[in-house]
């Protein structure tokens, strides 16, 4: 695949993921009322979390785009008196909703099961706040357009014991309770790491390895609409996914 071909396949899928996730999120907020009423603060965090992933994602994928029309990836912008790549900027927003994200997950997983977060949920939010301080460290080059090594390994390092921690809980839970959505859901974020974490190691060596950033969102997306088909879009009791525990 040509580089320029490589390029107009990137922008229009991120023109059209931000498009699908916005009006998911629009979709949620406007079936909420009609979710029932003991499902109500499971489905407000479900919106703040694909609220937080469209948000970061704006940065991440939608400065990107900006960045191609501006000249390339390289393009930076005057913030505060300093020169800031927009893609590294991108890349700095998205990290941190992304946390925050899987953060909200963990307290839906524990709201669905009625479970205690015991020491592996204590560990998962120790996860996230390393994270948030390897985030702070100068050597994570937020201005670069690829991560630099070993720093880009180092940070997604407890992003990934959150993420697949999470998971693990949910899809633990949702087999032993017959909870087909969340066992879903778990499917699709142990699909997301299985494509990112190959960009985290390679993509310093072999840009190409980027492309697998589009199956990785596509499973968040699928996330995101098995949740509403379960929680929003108000199914008859018989017809939801969700079996009787």
């Amino acid at each position: 695949m040509s580089e320029s071909m490589r390029m107009w396949v990137e922008v229009s899928f991120n023109i059209t993921y931000l498009v699908v996730v916005y009006g998911l999120v629009a979709a949620m907020i406007r079936r909420r009322p009609a979710v029932p009423e003991d499902d109500q603060p499971i489905a407000r965090l479900f919106i703040w979390a694909f609220a937080l992933l469209a948000l970061g994602d704006t940065g991440h994928v939608g400065f990107r785009v900006l960045a191609y029309a501006l000249g390339d990836l390289g393009t930076s912008v005057n913030l505060f008196g300093r020169q800031v790549g927009l893609v590294g900027l991108g890349a700095l927003s998205t990290a941190v909703t992304v946390t925050l994200f899987y953060v909200l997950m963990l307290v839906i997983w524990r709201r669905r099961f009625d479970r205690p977060y015991g020491w592996f949920g204590a560990l998962l939010f120790i996860a996230a706040a390393v994270r948030f301080v390897i985030m702070v460290f100068p050597q994570n080059q937020w201005n670069n357009e690829v991560p630099p090594q070993p720093w880009g390994i180092i940070r997604n390092l407890p992003l990934t014991i959150l993420g697949l921690g999470v998971a693990a809980l949910m899809l633990r839970d949702g087999q032993a309770r017959r909870d087909n959505t969340f066992k879903w859901i778990a499917v699709m974020i142990v699909i997301s790491y299985a494509m990112y974490i190959p960009v985290i190691l390679f993509v310093q060596v072999a840009p190409m390895v980027g492309m697998l950033m589009i199956p990785k969102t596509l499973a968040y997306v699928a996330a995101g609409f098995i949740a509403y088909r379960d929680l929003f879009a108000a199914p008859q009791p018989e017809a939801r996914l969700t079996a009787e525990s």
